[in-house]
């Protein structure tokens, strides 16, 4: 799966990296740093990147490029999708994920990334089960293991890991048991087109005209941008609570396998893709 992943920084500069399965040497990272400098923004920078014998798959957070190096095919969101997970782990480790935090706690990253992966394979990915597995640092705690010698690594297996749910600790009991369901519902919308006014209408539901909605805010323009046109098209995104424009309802949500009455509420979202205004 993942042989080796290399940290780069906003000036190209690779300041961490770790190996799983076996060294890989830091110039196959020069294909990447072609990349970038063909790239006009951090964001451009093509994900996938193959060399003739690795593959390089990347993502962009916090102004540090993950850069995973991968010998053999593997799908490629599965691997975009472990690396934000180490993103986030290092952000709720260290509070931020910047360069300085991870120098700063240097050991505890590389405990961490021998907890997640395996060989090169996931293995521990959630923050419950990690927690118990790798102490979070604090100055108390740094200052005792510089003393002792000892480390964040916990002694036990975590309970976690023993639950069917792996977010979830085993025996956990709450007062108020409480279960979320999201229907999500998309609507392209049908349209109409009129020769003889060039009007172009889209019908995409309905709204109470007793509860219309209002739609307020302000425009800025950045620093040293251009005047706009007098009547410029503005681009907006809204969202209407309690309102779904469909008219979808819930009529009847059952629940088995629990002993409790669960209290049953329905909120309604509806929410704007791309929109344009024209002023």
């Amino acid at each position: 799966m993942i042989h080796s992943l290399f940290l780069v920084n906003a000036t190209g500069d690779i300041f961490l990296e770790k190996h799983w399965k076996s060294a890989v040497s830091r110039s196959v990272c020069d294909y990447f740093f072609e990349a970038q400098e063909r790239a006009t923004e951090p964001e451009n920078v093509p994900p996938v990147i193959p060399t003739p014998h690795h593959y390089l798959i990347s993502v962009f957070r916090h102004r540090i490029f993950f850069v995973a190096v991968i010998q053999s095919e593997v799908p490629p969101l599965f691997v975009i999708e472990f690396l934000h997970r180490v993103v986030d782990t290092f952000q709720d480790y260290f509070g931020v994920c910047t360069e300085a935090a991870i120098k700063d706690n240097v050991v505890v990253v590389y405990e961490l990334l021998e907890e997640m992966l395996d060989n090169g394979f996931p293995l521990a990915t959630e923050s419950n089960i990690l927690k118990e597995l790798i102490k979070p640092p604090t100055i108390l705690r740094t200052v005792v293991n510089t003393i002792t010698g000892s480390t964040n690594v916990g002694e036990q297996l975590p309970t976690g890991q023993l639950s069917v749910v792996p977010w979830r600790r085993t025996g956990v009991k709450y007062t108020n048991n409480e279960a979320y369901f999201d229907v999500v519902e998309e609507i392209d919308g049908t349209y109409t087109f009129d020769p003889v006014t060039k009007l172009l209408t889209w019908d995409v539901g309905k709204i109470n005209p007793q509860k219309l909605p209002s739609l307020k805010g302000s425009m800025s323009l950045q620093a040293g941008a251009s005047k706009p046109d007098e009547n410029p098209t503005i681009n907006i995104q809204f969202k209407i609570p309690q309102m779904a424009v469909s008219g979808l309802k819930v009529n009847r949500l059952d629940m088995y396998g629990e002993k409790y009455k669960p209290f049953k509420g329905i909120k309604y979202m509806t929410m704007a893709g791309k929109f344009q205004v024209r002023t």
